[in-house]
């Protein structure tokens, strides 16, 4: 709680849609392609490349597919949550994904989307934190910084190259449950800090 985010992941969302060949599951399916029976080995796949290490996700966010239980599914599709800490992670994770290829013959792939927000990397915050830290020292406080999981308009302004130190705001903890909350007692502090660093640079 309070940490100052030196480094964000960037973030994007990816479509995944497979083309199948719809038949009758019990009449002809031979003739068919279940493209939910691809989607799955792609998913599969794609969950491989999880590397919490390196701070790269892929979650496969919603799947759906299909129309009845007798119907070979002639469509298929998942909605994937990127997310990166490294440039070099976010290429290489794109590139992949538009490089699948079916494994059943006859099936196709589309992939859209992809990342929309660049990795804010701490190389793009380290001098303001330590100035911050140095600051927050003289005013009786302590500092610390993390890595946050989530993107932030920080993303975007470290993207374009300007030096860009975010979570100043409230402290709190909880974030998109039912008990998040901000520590009303720290905003004083915080306020005085923002308005030090500001004045500072």
């Amino acid at each position: 709680r309070g940490l100052l985010k030196t480094a964000r992941k960037g973030v994007g969302e990816a479509e995944l849609i497979v083309h199948g060949r719809a038949s009758h599951a019990g009449l002809a399916p031979e003739e068919g392609i279940n493209a939910i029976h691809e989607l799955a080995q792609q998913l599969a796949r794609i969950e491989k490349w999880n590397d919490f290490r390196r701070g790269v996700t892929i979650n496969a966010g919603t799947v759906e597919g299909g129309t009845r239980t007798n119907v070979i599914p002639e469509c298929a599709r998942a909605v994937l949550d990127l997310r990166a800490l490294h440039v070099s992670d976010v290429r290489r994770l794109e590139r992949r994904l538009h490089s699948l290829r079916p494994v059943h013959q006859g099936a196709r792939i589309e992939v859209t989307g992809g990342f929309n927000r660049a990795p804010l990397e701490r190389k793009m915050s380290a001098t303001l934190f330590a100035r911050a830290d140095s600051l927050a020292a003289q005013m009786g406080l302590r500092l610390g910084e993390c890595t946050a999981g989530g993107g932030s308009d920080g993303n975007f302004t470290a993207a374009i190259g300007i030096p860009t130190l975010d979570g100043l705001g409230a402290v709190g903890d909880g974030a998109h449950s039912s008990h998040e909350h901000v520590l009303i007692n720290t905003m004083p502090a915080r306020a005085a800090l923002l308005a030090s660093l500001l004045a500072s640079v």
